[in-house]
């Protein structure tokens, strides 16, 4: 269904920008709800920490960082999935986020009852794919002729494509496969690592050191959460203030979608408050389903994940985090003993990740085609 032009008044547009606003930041908060069992499930499953004082370290570790800063994977989420300006009314705009970010909560919400743990990111940009392509069409993506790899680094270098295509969301699709083998790439080496090293060390000694240390593990991994999975949020807040012309920062050519300091830090405390509440549902999948996760395990696979997570944040890669830290848990397991790993769970979790961009796209284009509707509804008599 096609957009309807209708003049709106900035009235409209105000509550419009706030409940696209409000309902991202709730997105936020079930972010860190839902993937609370992702940064918690090793040292909870491990008895390092019970589950209230895990969700408080893992809160506080996710709030972190704000103080790091970069904003690479917030620019990625603004300007590289949707051209938004094929939308020629602001409202409309605002609608199509909208419509993005309830597909988006509603997958979260699903799948936390499910207990399956997939990508709230993924549910994200599935969301802002179905939503633009039911309002535009293909030509609503972001599309390109070349293909940026390790962008603003020493290591730039630039593919051409022979036509237009929507060259950064297919890199994020491809990293629904790279992110999980980096994080079990990484983590079986520190796996064989942490065996040579501790190869003579008695185990109940091993087992106290790696207590102690899969506290920092945790912390690092939680703090590579915040600092990739925050940004997501504040880019889809920043697009929606864009689109109602209440921002005050500079839109510049490296900078199309700028971001207010407001914004980066309500998107941290959403996350970390969500994290404290997370639930215990899918901590059992994560830390007892895929493989036996003790201290040593658990810290293989937080300081592996924790690495992917800063690297991609780094970069501008919107990866999955709950795919890293699975990948990560299944790499150390299969170091130890490939059949200790059980992998008809890791294939149900696989196909949840494979489905999820899909899924939320079909469902979310629904969605945007639903409040369309009643937006002109209720609008064109006010219009008239």
């Amino acid at each position: 269904m096609p957009f309807a032009a209708i003049h709106v008044d900035q009235h409209t547009l105000l509550i419009l920008v706030v409940t696209v606003i409000v309902i991202a930041l709730i997105f936020d908060f079930l972010n860190g709800f839902h993937d609370a069992a992702n940064a918690i499930a090793t040292i909870v499953i491990t008895r390092t920490l019970t589950p209230g004082q895990a969700v408080i370290m893992a809160g506080a570790a996710e709030f972190l960082g704000y103080f790091m800063g970069g904003a690479a994977v917030a620019r990625m989420i603004s300007s590289g999935i949707v051209n938004i300006d094929k939308l020629a009314e602001p409202d409309a705009k605002l609608i199509m986020v909208l419509a993005a970010l309830l597909g988006a909560v509603t997958w979260n919400v699903l799948t936390w009852l499910w207990g399956l743990p997939s990508s709230s990111s993924h549910a994200l940009i599935g969301g802002l794919i179905g939503s633009m392509l039911a309002a535009v069409g293909y030509n609503g993506l972001a599309l390109s002729d070349s293909m940026v790899f390790f962008d603003k680094s020493c290591l730039q270098f630039t593919l051409h494509l022979p036509w237009m295509l929507p060259a950064k969301l297919i890199l994020i699709c491809a990293f629904i496969f790279i992110a999980p083998l980096l994080g079990m790439f990484f983590a079986a080496v520190v796996t064989l690592g942490v065996i040579w090293i501790f190869r003579k060390t008695r185990p109940a000694t091993a087992g106290a050191i790696f207590k102690k240390l899969q506290l920092i593990s945790a912390a690092w991994y939680c703090t590579g959460h915040g600092r990739n999975d925050a940004q997501k949020t504040m880019g889809v807040i920043a697009l929606a203030m864009l689109a109602g012309g209440l921002t005050t920062a500079k839109v510049t050519k490296d900078n199309p979608v700028p971001l207010e300091n407001w914004v980066v830090l309500a998107c941290y405390v959403a996350i970390a408050l969500g994290t404290m509440f997370g639930g215990w549902r899918i901590v059992k999948t994560m830390g007892t389903k895929i493989t036996k996760i003790r201290p040593m395990e658990g810290f293989c696979a937080e300081t592996s994940a924790g690495l992917v997570l800063m690297g991609t944040a780094h970069f501008g890669m919107p990866c999955s985090t709950t795919h890293v830290i699975s990948g990560a848990i299944m790499g150390v397991g299969a170091v130890e003993q490939a059949s200790k790993v059980r992998w008809n769970t890791a294939r149900t979790i696989i196909w949840a990740w494979i489905l999820t961009i899909p899924l939320t796209a079909v469902y979310t284009a629904i969605v945007y085609w639903v409040i369309n509707a009643i937006y002109v509804a209720i609008r064109t008599p006010a219009a008239g």
